[in-house]
C-alpha cells in the first residue's frame, strides 16, 4: 500500500486491474486504492508479470503492506495464470476439469444448467440479477459444483467496493486539517516575501498565444513552474524531505501544483521531471492534471512523489499568500495576483504589473539567506521569459 501522503496510516483496496499471468510495464495502473483524498489509481514501477495478488479487493490495509508480487524479466516465462496466494485470487474461475465417468444411479438427481460456454456456468437466476446490474459473468466467482456461478455469487460480486467517482469533502477536509494540523505543530516555518515586474511574463504570453489555437497556448501558471523548476537546482536545501530526524534532499525535481476540487478540499499532485518539461509540455501536462484533479481523479506517483509545491491564488485577486508546508516537504512557494501599482522606472514612477512571490520555508533544512536568493532567481528568470 503506497504513502499518499504524510496524514496517510491505511488504505482500502478496492479493485485489480491486472490479473495473476498478466505483464506490465513501468507506469501501468494495476489497482485503485481508496483514502481520505479519494480513489488513487496504482502505478507499477518496473517491468514483469503479475505473480499473486495478496490483499484482497474490500480490505484495508497500513501503508507499506505488500500488495502483489511481481515477476521480473530474468524469468524466460511468464509464471503461470493462477500462482498461490494467500487470499483468493480474484480473477475469473478457470473451467472446471472433466470427470470420470460415473456408474448409473438410481438415485433422483437435480437437473444441471447446461453452459452456453465450456468455461462459464451460471444459473438462470443469476444471470437475470448480472443483467440486471449490469454485471460481466466472467468477472465473478462462482462457489456453486463446479465452479457455477450461483445467485448469491452474483450479489456478493455487486455489493463490493467499486473505484469511487469522486471525493467525499469531508473526508478530504479531514485529511488536510490532520496535514496541517501536524505541519504547523513540527515545523518551525518561516516566510519571505518578493515583488516584481510582470511586463515581461505578460508580453510574452500574449505573443506566444496570438497566433496559436486555445488549447496549444500558455497559461501564467506554466512560467511560474518552470521557472521555479530551474530555479531550484541551484537550491537543493529547498528541494527534498525532512523526515524528523534530517534532511534529504531529492535530485529529481517534481513539483506540486495545487489544485481546488470540485465540491472542497485542495490536493497539489507532482508534475513529475518538472525541470525537464518544455514549456508546452509542461502545459499539457498542467492542463491533464487539473482536469483529472478536479474530478477527483488521482495517481499514486502524483501524490507520493512532489519534492516542493506552489500554490498561485492569482486568479483569485489575492495579493500574496503564507502558504503552509506539506509535511515531509521542506518549503512551499506562493504566487499573488498581477496588480497594476507604482513601480520606479529609471528613476521615475510608472504603473507597472506587479506580482509578490512568497516562500514558506523548513528553518530546519535552510535559512531565509537562502531563501531570498531563490525568490529572486525565480523572478529573473521570469524578467526573461523567452529563456524558459
Amino acid at each position: 500500500m503506497p504513502s499518499l501522503g504524510a496524514d496517510m496510516a491505511a488504505g482500502t483496496l478496492v479493485e485489480w486491474l491486472k490479473h495473476p499471468g498478466d505483464e506490465v510495464r513501468r507506469g501501468d495502473i494495476v489497482a485503485v486504492v481508496e483514502t481520505d483524498k479519494g480513489a488513487i489509481e496504482v502505478e507499477i514501477f518496473e517491468d514483469g508479470w503479475i505473480g499473486a495478488l495478496l490483499v484482497a479487493e474490500g480490505t484495508e490495509v497500513p501503508v507499506g503492506t505488500p500488495l502483489a508480487t511481481i515477476v521480473g524479466r530474468d524469468r524466460i516465462e511468464p509464471p503461470p495464470a493462477s500462482p498461490p496466494a494467500p487470499v483468493p485470487v480474484l480473477a475469473p474461475p478457470p473451467p472446471p476439469a472433466p470427470s470420470a465417468p460415473r456408474p448409473p444411479s438410481t438415485a433422483r438427481e437435480a437437473p444441471k444448467e447446461a453452459p452456453t460456454t465450456a468455461a462459464l456456468r451460471a444459473s438462470p437466476a443469476a444471470r437475470w440479477l448480472a443483467g440486471e446490474r449490469g454485471i460481466d459473468l466472467s468477472l465473478v466467482q462462482g462457489t456453486g459444483p463446479g465452479g457455477a456461478i450461483q445467485r448469491a455469487d452474483v450479489a456478493t460480486f455487486s455489493s463490493r467496493p467499486k473505484h469511487r467517482e469522486g471525493i467525499d469533502p469531508a473526508q478530504m477536509r479531514r485529511a488536510i486539517a490532520a496535514a496541517m494540523a501536524r505541519s504547523k505543530r513540527e515545523i518551525p516555518h518561516y516566510y519571505l516575501s518578493h515583488s516584481f515586474d510582470a511586463s515581461a511574463a505578460l508580453t510574452f504570453l500574449a505573443d506566444y498565444n496570438a497566433a496559436r489555437l486555445p488549447a496549444d497556448r500558455l497559461l501564467m501558471a506554466a512560467l511560474l513552474i518552470r521557472a521555479t523548476a530551474l530555479a531550484l537546482p541551484d537550491f537543493p536545501e529547498f528541494n527534498g524531505f525532512h523526515d524528523g530526524e534530517g534532511f534529504t534532499p531529492s535530485e529529481a525535481i517534481h513539483i506540486g501544483f495545487a489544485i481546488a476540487i470540485r465540491g472542497g478540499g485542495l490536493a497539489a499532485p507532482a508534475i513529475r521531471e518538472t525541470g525537464q518539461l518544455a514549456l508546452p509540455e509542461l502545459m499539457h501536462r498542467l492542463r491533464d492534471l487539473t482536469l483529472r484533479v478536479r474530478r477527483g481523479e488521482f495517481r499514486s506517483s502524483e501524490l507520493s512523489d512532489p519534492t516542493v509545491t506552489i500554490s498561485s491564488l492569482g486568479e483569485r485577486g489575492v495579493d500574496l499568500l503564507l502558504p503552509v508546508i506539506y509535511p515531509p516537504q521542506v518549503a512551499i512557494i506562493g504566487f499573488g495576483t498581477i496588480r497594476q501599482q507604482p513601480w520606479v522606472v529609471d528613476d521615475r514612477i510608472e504603473p507597472r504589473p506587479v506580482m509578490t512571490v512568497t516562500l514558506g520555508a523548513d528553518h530546519r533544512a535552510n535559512d531565509g539567506h537562502r531563501g531570498a536568493l531563490l525568490l529572486g532567481r525565480i523572478a529573473e528568470l521570469l524578467q526573461e521569459p523567452h529563456k524558459l
